[in-house]
């Protein structure tokens, strides 16, 4: 056929196709995307077949030296325009098939590949890439299947992904190397698809594809990730096993992270231990890693890992200065912490937001309140914006400190001002510090503003006011709230229950407790030791001493240690009900024991001895308490002096 047909033919199979494109729609076309296209003259559409201009064939004839790379790779040659009008128009079907003959695009690899790169529907190129692979003489193989992966991973179609990477894998053309599937191990992690990853792991690596230590590690850190820390050291020891597979420093940084954040510290040491045997030098993350783990056994021993690193040449990050401040701030070394913050300062570490907020919030528990908002006022200075942490850190600080109530609330204002917008954390924040200085009212008019804002329940800021309710003895009020966090959470916490409890107590209702902590059981709560200590001491409160003690031999068959607590509140039931014996046996296992008595315990006994008339006892436990470091408080003072008194008493009587 010559030129001259070509380009008349074309025009008229261009309005066939309009033609039976509009008459097979037409049954439809009020719908507006419809209607758009028909409103398309036919000039328009005859325009997108129409082929070159003999005047535009000799400009593309030129021997350009562009023209010429173009014939020698065709890889290099660009998807027709006029196929891309027609697919981003009439989507996928007999038009769109029509004109890949007209413009004879041939259908190979390239063609697929580069209609999955043009911006059209995510269902065309599905219903295109299903098309392709019907065709006679052609399969689809990895350079096409993957791009088709990555679009469906781009647009979130996670389950028709998941299909095709079980139909590139099943497929025998598609022999998946290391590095692809490092990459669908990554795209399965990201959709949060663990166990088809392993799934597809175990089933290119029993073809004879031999992972890399890179595929390891796209697999370990997926595990890592997701949170599935306990498969991770299995993968390791296949890793391990074999043979010309070995860890390297990526490995060993997801391993000692993940076994930090399980708690094995003895693993993560062994394998920082190990690298290094090893020849390999550990990262700033893996000291940092490390260095939060050494805090746990002892401040020396972080300090010297830090000198280990700068000895190395590794040079500690923000990260790093951040959890050594954090680790110095846990110790009560306040003024190591900030010198440590003004040596960073010195090496031109520049610090971020978490860690000041971390060095405000040490401040702010040692007492040191100028000196935290001094390096608030310093911010900006570094380029540190404040963010609702710095901000709910300050104001946690001025209540601890004692600060003016009106304090904490301008600071409250103050960032709103500024465009920092509070969180649940700021008001539970704001709610405890209200009831720790009896502003019950204040706190209750901000938890309906918390609801008003559209914020959910918080259960630590109903535990405050449930807790300073019944303090002022307001019970009702308090089972008011707690009813109100039930029925709008389903359920409350352990804490809110041990408050609740508590309250029942004190004020006689030891039925109405009791129930309270049954029902944690019944409904899955496992009562914890705050529980069981405010069940106790309302026992004790209302004489039930054995109960209380079958209470306390309960909670350590539950698997619920006891805490010093416990334990006085069963010593001061035994003394109440005048049994200095007992008192005194249990007294002495403590001696004995884990949890040794403090100066509650000690005053407890030397109360109950004094009464019991055991003065020699009592002037023994005096000496022993002042040996230790122990006072004896006011009420044990006075209960010595009144027994004293008592025996004076009654001498004059036994004498005539």
């Amino acid at each position: 056929m010559s030129s001259l047909s070509v380009k008349k033919s074309v025009p008229q199979m261009a309005k066939m196709v309009v033609l039976r494109h509009i008459t097979s729609k037409r049954t439809i076309s009020t719908l507006p995307f419809l209607s758009q296209r028909i409103k398309q003259t036919e000039k328009e559409m005859v325009e997108m077949f129409k082929l070159p201009s003999s005047k535009d064939d000799e400009m593309q004839n030129m021997p350009t030296q562009k023209s010429k790379l173009s014939r020698r790779d065709p890889s290099v040659r660009t998807l027709d325009e006029r196929f891309i009008r027609i697919l981003k128009i009439f989507k996928w079907g007999p038009d769109a098939e029509k004109a890949l003959e007209v413009l004879k695009l041939k259908v190979d690899h390239r063609l697929v590949r580069e209609v999955l790169k043009i911006q059209v529907e995510i269902n065309v190129k599905i219903q295109f890439f299903k098309w392709a692979g019907k065709r006679r003489n052609f399969e689809h193989d990895l350079t096409t299947y993957m791009p088709l992966i990555r679009c469906l991973d781009g647009c979130g179609l996670f389950g028709e992904m998941w299909k095709m990477i079980q139909e590139m894998v099943r497929s025998p053309t598609c022999a998946i190397g290391p590095s692809d599937l490092s990459e669908v191990v990554k795209i399965l992690g990201k959709a949060k698809m663990v166990n088809k990853a392993l799934s597809v792991f175990y089933q290119i690596k029993s073809r004879k594809c031999k992972p890399t230590a890179s595929t390891y590690n796209s697999m370990i850190l997926m595990l890592m990730q997701e949170g599935h820390h306990e498969k991770i050291h299995e993968l390791y020891n296949e890793m391990c096993n074999e043979g010309n597979c070995f860890p390297d420093t990526m490995t060993y940084s997801v391993l000692v992270s993940a076994f930090g954040k399980l708690g094995r510290d003895d693993y993560a040491i062994r394998l920082f231990d190990e690298m290094k045997a090893n020849g390999l030098h550990p990262t700033a993350k893996i000291y940092t890693t490390l260095l939060a783990i050494y805090f746990k056994s002892g401040d020396e021993k972080a300090l010297g890992l830090v000198q280990e690193m700068k000895d190395k040449g590794c040079a500690p990050t923000v990260y790093t200065y951040t959890e050594l401040i954090k680790g110095l701030g846990k110790s009560g070394r306040v003024e190591d912490a900030y010198s440590v913050f003004l040596n960073m300062l010195k090496d031109g570490c520049k610090p971020d937001a978490v860690l000041i907020n971390n060095l405000i919030n040490i401040f702010g528990k040692a007492g040191r309140l100028e000196d935290a908002l001094k390096l608030f006022d310093q911010m900006r200075s570094w380029q540190c914006t404040p963010n609702v942490v710095t901000y709910n850190t300050v104001i946690k600080a001025l209540f601890e400190s004692k600060a003016p109530v009106s304090e904490a609330a301008s600071w409250f204002e103050k960032m709103k001002a500024n465009g920092v917008t509070p969180s649940s954390f700021t008001y539970s924040i704001l709610i405890d510090g209200f009831c720790k200085t009896n502003r019950v009212e204040k706190a209750l008019l901000l938890l309906e503003e918390m609801d008003e804002k559209g914020f959910p329940p918080c259960p630590a800021a109903y535990c405050s006011l449930i807790n300073a309710l019944g303090k002022a003895k307001r019970y009702e009020a308090a089972n008011e709230l707690f009813l109100e966090l039930k029925e709008n959470c389903g359920r409350s916490s352990a804490r809110i229950y041990a408050v609740m409890i508590k309250n029942l107590g004190k004020c006689g209702r030891m039925s109405a407790a009791v129930d309270l902590f049954n029902e944690m059981k019944k409904i899955g709560c496992n009562p914890d030791v705050y529980a069981y200590n405010a069940l106790m001491s309302g026992l004790v409160r209302a004489g039930m001493i054995e109960e209380a003690f079958s209470a306390f031999r309960t909670m350590e068959e539950n698997g619920c240690p006891p805490d010093i607590n416990s334990h006085n509140i069963i010593l001061n039931g035994l003394a109440r009900t005048g049994r200095p014996e007992q008192a005194t046996e249990m007294f002495m296992k403590m001696k004995d024991s884990l949890i040794k008595p403090d100066a509650v315990s000690y005053n407890t006994i030397l109360g109950n001895l004094s009464r019991s008339g055991m003065f020699e006892e009592a002037a023994k436990l005096m000496r022993e308490m002042g040996s230790r470091g122990f006072e004896y408080d006011h009420i044990t003072y006075s209960s010595i002096l009144e027994a004293v008194g008592k025996v004076d008493e009654d001498d004059e009587h036994s004498f005539p």
